[in-house]
C-alpha cells in the first residue's frame, strides 16, 4: 500500500535537503519519487506541478504553520520512455471539454484517446486542482470524483483516469452512470457518508458524438472549467505522458486499488430533483398525480428521470423509451437537436396519449420536451418557455441566448414578456458565462440559454442541468393542475402560443480547405475573417438589407421579411449559414446576398448554397 500524503510529507522534509549537494539529495530521495504519489512528473508537493523542475520545494502541514524546504536536485523518473507514440494533446480540446475517438471502428479515424492519454489527462487535472487549492487551502487530502454516461469505452476510461489521480497521491470516489449535472453537484453536495463535497469532477461524456468517441469534462465547486484551464491541464497532461513508463503505471494502479472508492450519488441526486417540484408545488407529495409524462433517454445516461423522479412525484411513465444505457446508441442519437430523435419522443407522446414528453442528450446537461399535441418544444420554443417562466418569477431580467436565436423570439422576449433578450456567442460556455458577467455588472439576469437545450439558472448556479430544466417545466405543470388550469401540458404551450416563428429555416455549413492555395501562409480562422468583411461590405451597399446593430459574433442581416447569420465556427474550419425567413423566395433572396459575398473565395467550398437554390425553386 503506498504511503499516506502526510507520512511522505513528513519524510520529505525530514531529510537535509538544503545541507546536501546535489547528488546526496537525489540518492536520497530516489526511492519516494519512484513510488505512484510522485508517478512521473506529477509529486502533489510540487510548486511547478507536471514540469521538470531543477528545485523541488516541498511543503510540510502543521495546524499552525506551513514549512517549506527546496531541494536542488532534478525529478527524474527513471530511464524508460513512453509507453505510446506521439500525442498531439492540444487536438483533444474541444473549447472547454477534451474530446477525441476512443475506439475503433470508424474508417478514418484513428483512436486518439487511448487509456495512457485519459491516464494522463486525469493526473493533469489532479496537478491543476492541487494548484489552485494549496494557494488558498494549504496542505490537504483531496477528492475527486468521477462519473460516465453510457459509452462502450466508458469503463475502461473511468479505471484509467482513477489510476492518474490516484498515482498523484489523491483519493477517488466513482460514481458509474451519472449525468454531468450530477457530477458538479457533487463538489457542492455536503455529506459525509457520500464523500461529499469532493474537491473536483470528472465526467466522461462526449455528448450525441457517434459510438466511437468520448471526452472528459471537468468542475469544481466554482464550476465547469474554462478554455485556459484546458489548455493548462492539457499541457500538463503531454508531460505525464511522455515520463510515462510501466513502472508508473504499475504504481499508479496499486495507488487506485488503495485509495478508490465508490459512491451511489445519483440516488441522491435525483431525490434533490424530486424535492425540487415538490417545494415548486407548494410541498405536495406527488403533484403530478395522474399526468401521463414518457422519457426518452435515447439509451445514455438519463433513464434514471421516468423511475427515479416522474413516479415518486406520481407521474404515470408508460411508454418511456430507449431508458437502458446502450452505448451504440441503437435507436437514435441522443441529441434534442436532432430531427430523429425529435420525432421519437414526438412518436412516443402520440401513441401514447401523453400529456408530456420528455427527451435528454447522451449526459443529461440539455433536454427538450414535446406537448401533447405533439409540438415540439426544443431550440426557440424552449428558450421561450424558459423565459416566459423566468420572466413571471423575475419581471423585466434579461435572457441570454447564443447568436443563432429567431427575430421572432426577441419579439417575444421584450415585446410580451416585457424582459431584455442579449442575444450572444455560440457556445453553451459564453453563453452561461456572458449571464455570469450581465450580474457582475448590475445587469439582472436568471437565465442563460443555448438553442442546443443547454439551460443554466442563475437559481441552480448557472449550471446547465437539461434535468433542471425539466424541473422548471414540471413546476409549471403541477401548479396548473393544482389550480385546475388546463388539461394536460396546455398550460406550457399557452406560454408560448404568441411567439411568431419563421417558415423557412435553414442551416447551411461552408467549409474552408486549409490546403488551398488561396489561403496562402494564413489561417483558416483569416481566411473566414476576409469572407465576412466582404460580406459586410456588399450589406453596406443593398438598401435592402440591413446590418444587426448589436451583434457579437459573425454578420447578421435582416431582409425580405427575414434574417441571416454568416459566422466562423467555434473550433473547426467551417462557416455556418443560417438563414430564417417568411418564405422560401424570401430566404433564396437572402442567400443570394451571400452568394454575391462568397463565390470568389476559392478555398470555401459553397456548394451547400448551390442545393439550397435548388432545393428553393
Amino acid at each position: 500500500m503506498a504511503a499516506s500524503v502526510g507520512q511522505l510529507s513528513s519524510q520529505l522534509v525530514s531529510l537535509p535537503c538544503a545541507k546536501l549537494e546535489s547528488k546526496n539529495c537525489q540518492r536520497s530521495y530516489e526511492k519516494l519519487l519512484s513510488g505512484p504519489f510522485f508517478r512521473g512528473s506529477v509529486p502533489l508537493v510540487c510548486k511547478q506541478l507536471t514540469t521538470f523542475s531543477p528545485q523541488l520545494q516541498v511543503w510540510k502541514h502543521s495546524p499552525k504553520r506551513r514549512m517549506m524546504t527546496t531541494c536542488s536536485a532534478a525529478v527524474t523518473t527513471g530511464s524508460e520512455s513512453a509507453l505510446a507514440p506521439k500525442v498531439d494533446f492540444k487536438k483533444l480540446q474541444n473549447g472547454s471539454d477534451i474530446r477525441g475517438v476512443a475506439m475503433e471502428g470508424v474508417d478514418g479515424e484513428p483512436v486518439t484517446l487511448t487509456e495512457p492519454v485519459t491516464e494522463a489527462i486525469a493526473a493533469g487535472f489532479a496537478g491543476w486542482l492541487l494548484q489552485k487549492k494549496s494557494v488558498s487551502e494549504g496542505f490537504v487530502k483531496l477528492k475527486i470524483s468521477i462519473g460516465h454516461d453510457s459509452r462502450l469505452t466508458a469503463k475502461s476510461l473511468q479505471a484509467a483516469a482513477a489510476r492518474g489521480i490516484a498515482g498523484t497521491g489523491l483519493d477517488v470516489v466513482l460514481y458509474g452512470l451519472a449525468s454531468t449535472p450530477a457530477m458538479f453537484n457533487s463538489t457542492i453536495t455536503q455529506e459525509h457518508d457520500l464523500l461529499c463535497p469532493v474537491d473536483g469532477a470528472i465526467m466522461l461524456t462526449a455528448s450525441h458524438l457517434p459510438f466511437n468517441r468520448n471526452g472528459l469534462k471537468f468542475f469544481t465547486s466554482a464550476g465547469g472549467l474554462g478554455k485556459t484551464d484546458i489548455s493548462d491541464i492539457l499541457n500538463r497532461a503531454s508531460k505525464i505522458y511522455e515520463s510515462m513508463s510501466v513502472q508508473t503505471r504499475e504504481s499508479s494502479q496499486a495507488a487506485a486499488e488503495a485509495v478508490v472508492k465508490e459512491v451511489d450519488y445519483m440516488e441522491r441526486y435525483t431525490q434533490d430533483l424530486v424535492e425540487a417540484v415538490r417545494k415548486g408545488a407548494g410541498g405536495i407529495e406527488r403533484p403530478l398525480e395522474g399526468l401521463h409524462i414518457v422519457v426518452d433517454a435515447g439509451n445514455g445516461a438519463g433513464g434514471f428521470f421516468a423511475g427515479k423522479v416522474l413516479k415518486p412525484l406520481g407521474a404515470v411513465t408508460t411508454g418511456s423509451q430507449f431508458l437502458e444505457p446502450d452505448g451504440m446508441f441503437p435507436n437514435h442519437i441522443p441529441n434534442p437537436e436532432d430531427k430523429r430523435a425529435m420525432e421519437a419522443i414526438r412518436k412516443a407522446v402520440l401513441e401514447q396519449k401523453a400529456d408530456l414528453g420528455i427527451i435528454f442528450d447522451t449526459d443529461v446537461d440539455r433536454s427538450a420536451a414535446v406537448d401533447s399535441s405533439g409540438r415540439e418544444l426544443n431550440r426557440n420554443r424552449l428558450i421561450a418557455l424558459m423565459a416566459a417562466i423566468v420572466l413571471e418569477e423575475h419581471p423585466g431580467t434579461t435572457v441570454v441566448t447564443d447568436s443563432v436565436t429567431s427575430d421572432g423570439l426577441t419579439t417575444f422576449i421584450e415585446k410580451k414578456l416585457g424582459g431584455k433578450h442579449h442575444r450572444f456567442k455560440r457556445g453553451y460556455k459564453n453563453v452561461i458565462d456572458e449571464g455570469i458577467r450581465l450580474n457582475q455588472v448590475g445587469e439582472e439576469c436568471h437565465l442563460a440559454i443555448e438553442t442546443s437545450g443547454h439551460g443554466a439558472l442563475k437559481e441552480n448556479r448557472w449550471l446547465d442541468d437539461g434535468a433542471y430544466t425539466m424541473v422548471k417545466l414540471l413546476i409549471k405543470l403541477a401548479a396548473a393542475k393544482a389550480a385546475g388550469e388546463g388539461k394536460g401540458s396546455e398550460v406550457l404551450s399557452n406560454l408560448i402560443g404568441e411567439l411568431k416563428e419563421a417558415d423557412f429555416a435553414s442551416e447551411l455549413r461552408f467549409k474552408i480547405n486549409q490546403d488551398h492555395p488561396d489561403l496562402g501562409s494564413g489561417s483558416f480562422k483569416e481566411y473566414g475573417e476576409q469572407v465576412m468583411q466582404n460580406l459586410e461590405q456588399l450589406v453596406e451597399s443593398d438598401s435592402a438589407l440591413q446590418k444587426a446593430p448589436v451583434n457579437y459574433e459573425g454578420v447578421r442581416v435582416s431582409g425580405f421579411g427575414g434574417w441571416f447569420l454568416l459566422r466562423l465556427s467555434l473550433h473547426d474550419p467551417v462557416l455556418p449559414l443560417n438563414i430564417e425567413a417568411p418564405s422560401k423566395e424570401a430566404a433564396a433572396k437572402l442567400a443570394q446576398a451571400v452568394l454575391s459575398a462568397v463565390e470568389g473565395f476559392a478555398a470555401l467550398d459553397i456548394s451547400p448554397l448551390q442545393k439550397f437554390f435548388a432545393s428553393v425553386s
